[in-house]
């Protein structure tokens, strides 16, 4: 029997639904908005807030704020690609034991040769337990938790740099393997909802019962499992990107869940979870504005499903996203903020006059809720950048 083919339109629908940026699909608070694209990204804190804004009608900042560091039902964790995600609390255990572990591993080499080069330590993995130690010591005894600049006056033997080329030695990046082992984890912001300067905490002080990680293959499989319900028929390309894992990990993890294997509109082979391979049904047109970095932008290596030819418009030279605007499941521009923080969208395509309008709708929601606050980037893309004289198609203003 061969494999049943999944054409772009439904894949297109899927995300639509499952990951809560259709109108009629919306995630009930940040936890669910975070659930329905596995993980949210964190790299800039602005985009936690932009993309649960784009999930859940009506949250406020505040709430994002709640679940973070109140309820504390998401937390920040460095794990797929060394990147900082917030995930869903009851994923931890499973990102610790395989992704997790995977970048704090190779984090801990680079630092025993960088210790090693820059003379710090003769035996660089003795030192790395001792100023572990120093640190949890500290944090122990701050119950609050302290920022980086108190860790560094509190634990002088962490506060080292050395330029070493290619490589900086600093004190962040002990903090950074840290994270990555679950030892510490960054609790409170000390500033607004568009900076991120934490106070760290030991783990077990801000979650208070620490689950065991699981293994490696079972944390694999877990996050296999929960990416297929929301960004399947992904293709083991997409998977082995976006969880930076190897070929054999994510083989092992496709096995483990009993993925169905279906075949993509373009023929390329790409896997299902069993209990999802029936088609699913169309969604009505629809409009969203999703910020940079955004996990439905960023869920899968091989975008042309939705981004078709925009990529070079739309990412940086390193692969990272810049803002998009959709139109009925792809990307057909981006949006910025003029002087005046009024959300304006720049299309690189002719979308219909029902889509332009929508785009304005989205415009104005997202220009009211930001009530004014502009929001920076480091990842501007071309699109962002560039001249508003330069461009093809007529700007979109709320």
């Amino acid at each position: 029997m061969s494999a049943r083919t999944v054409p772009d339109d439904e894949r297109r629908a899927r995300l639509a639904a499952r990951h809560a940026i259709h109108p009629a699909h919306r995630a009930a608070d940040p936890v669910e908005a975070a659930r329905s694209v596995v993980v949210l990204h964190s790299t800039e804190p602005a985009t936690v807030h932009l993309s649960v804004h784009a999930r859940v009608d009506g949250v406020t900042r505040e709430q994002v704020v709640a679940a973070l560091e109140t309820e504390r039902s998401l937390v920040k964790q460095l794990a797929m690609r060394r990147t900082l995600f917030v995930f869903p609390r009851d994923l931890l255990p499973a990102a610790w034991g395989s992704a997790s572990a995977r970048t704090a591993g190779s984090e801990r080499a680079r630092l025993r040769k960088d210790l090693l080069a820059a003379g710090v330590a003769t035996d660089p993995e003795e030192w790395l337990l001792a100023a572990e130690a120093e640190v949890l010591d500290a944090l122990a005894a701050a119950p609050e938790g302290l920022t980086m600049t108190e860790l560094r006056a509190a634990v002088p033997t962490i506060d080292v740099r050395a330029d070493l080329g290619p490589s900086q030695l600093n004190p962040g990046r002990f903090l950074t393997e840290l994270g990555a082992r679950a030892r510490v984890v960054r609790g409170a912001n000390t500033s607004h909802w568009r900076v991120f300067r934490p106070r760290w905490r030991t783990t077990s002080s801000w979650l208070g019962e620490v689950p065991a990680p699981l293994s490696s293959a079972q944390g694999y499989a877990e996050l296999v499992r929960r990416w297929l319900a929301r960004f399947g028929p992904g293709t083991e390309t997409d998977l082995v990107w976006w969880l930076g894992a190897t070929k054999g990990a994510v083989r092992a993890a496709l096995a483990e869940v009993g993925a169905v294997e279906v075949s993509l509109e373009s023929g390329a082979p790409a896997y299902l979870l069993p209990d999802d391979v029936e088609p699913v049904a169309p969604v009505e047109p629809w409009a969203a504005l999703l910020p940079v970095l955004d996990p439905t932008v960023m869920g899968w290596k091989e975008r042309a499903f939705h981004l078709g030819n925009h990529g070079p418009a739309l990412f940086d030279r390193n692969g990272n996203a810049g803002t998009t605007a959709w139109w009925d499941g792809r990307v057909v521009g981006c949006w910025v903020q003029d002087d005046d923080a009024t959300v304006a969208v720049r299309l690189l395509e002719d979308v219909p006059a029902a889509g332009r309008e929508a785009l304005r709708r989205e415009a104005a929601r997202l220009t009211a809720w930001l009530a004014g606050e502009r929001v920076g980037t480091v990842y501007p893309s071309p699109a962002m950048r560039c001249d508003p004289g330069d461009l093809t198609y007529p700007v979109l203003r709320a």
